[in-house]
């Protein structure tokens, strides 16, 4: 089979077209021809080495596809059925062996290109407004990166919940697609001095109920400096590096602040938990109340400009490799 493989910590210069031999569905794994694989942050941890690896490895947790052969024990799933899943190395290929207590249906009518994006993106969307911070209506919320993959299902999913959404962004582009997605505010972060300042005013000084950053040490601050009291800063990604150590002296000063750094896998930690939230995320998709825009489609060769673009934030929307 064709795959990416990485023998070696580094840039995207170590994405590596490869042919391998195919894998075999050992006892509870199914064999799955991959007909889309997400790209991730995740995947550029790993890469750099911010996530050790075990070398030589296959990248891509994220994928979907057709079931072609099923491994001994697996139940509840046939050949030629679809499913998607979020939490299997390897997935950056023609095949891959899935973990079926890894892998989840996917319904008629959500085709493989959305099943990949509402997956990983849509279940943190969900976890992260019902779960980390419950979003009440009338809840002002800070999303950043809002027209990334993530941004702007989270955009959606709290504007739904009654939340005005402040959005940030880096371009014209990028801004309009966060106010389509429901952003009531958007503010072009490039443009400001003083980012948290510009989030106080459009919350007359008072600071917002939650700020949802992916970024990470760029925008920490200023969303930490963007809370209201008893404000909750949900940390859940770092785009532009690990934030440094935080004294927690200055949660208190900043208002008997929470500060979280909650992770999806936490959340989908059985099978039960997993195709619950997922079935969520679906029919939401299916019924037309959650739109997952697919941004970038490249070939699977193509992964190391997949992940340059994703560095340089070029992309907005779901990023997928395709075989």
């Amino acid at each position: 089979m064709r795959a990416i493989q990485i023998t070696e910590a580094g840039g995207p210069d170590v994405l590596t077209p490869t042919e391998l031999d195919d894998p075999v569905a050992g006892p509870g794994e199914l064999l799955v021809e991959v007909a889309a694989a997400g790209v991730n942050f995740i995947d550029t941890y790993q890469r750099e080495g911010v996530y050790p690896m075990a070398l030589p490895y296959v990248p891509g947790m994220e994928g979907a596809g057709r079931v072609r052969s099923l491994g001994e024990g697996v139940e509840g799933f046939a050949v030629g059925d679809r499913v998607a899943w979020c939490e299997q190395l390897g997935s950056y290929a023609e095949l891959v062996a899935v973990e079926a207590a890894k892998a989840v249906p996917v319904p008629d009518g959500v085709d493989d290109d959305v099943a990949v994006g509402a997956l990983l993106q849509g279940m943190t969307a969900h976890f992260l407004v019902n779960d980390t911070y419950p979003v009440q209506p009338g809840d002002d919320v800070l999303v950043h990166a809002a027209a990334g993959g993530v941004g702007l299902l989270l955009t959606q999913l709290a504007t739904a919940r009654g939340a005005r959404v402040i959005a940030t962004v880096s371009t014209p582009e990028k801004a309009e697609l966060a106010r389509g997605a429901g952003a009531a505010d958007v503010i072009d972060y490039t443009a400001e001095d003083d980012l948290a300042g510009a989030v106080r005013a459009l919350t007359g000084g008072t600071g917002v109920a939650v700020a949802y950053d992916s970024v990470g040490r760029t925008t920490f601050d200023a969303s930490l400096d963007s809370l209201r009291v008893r404000g909750m800063l949900v940390l859940f990604g770092a785009a532009s590096g690990p934030v440094p150590p935080v004294d927690p002296q200055r949660l208190n000063r900043g208002g008997s602040l929470y500060l979280t750094r909650p992770t999806l896998f936490h959340h989908v930690a059985t099978p039960e938990a997993l195709r619950t939230r997922a079935a969520a995320v679906y029919h939401a998709v299916a019924d037309g109340s959650l739109d997952v825009r697919i941004g970038h489609r490249y070939p699977l060769a193509e992964a190391r400009s997949a992940h340059e673009d994703l560095h340089a934030r070029r992309t907005t929307g779901k990023v997928l490799l395709q075989p």
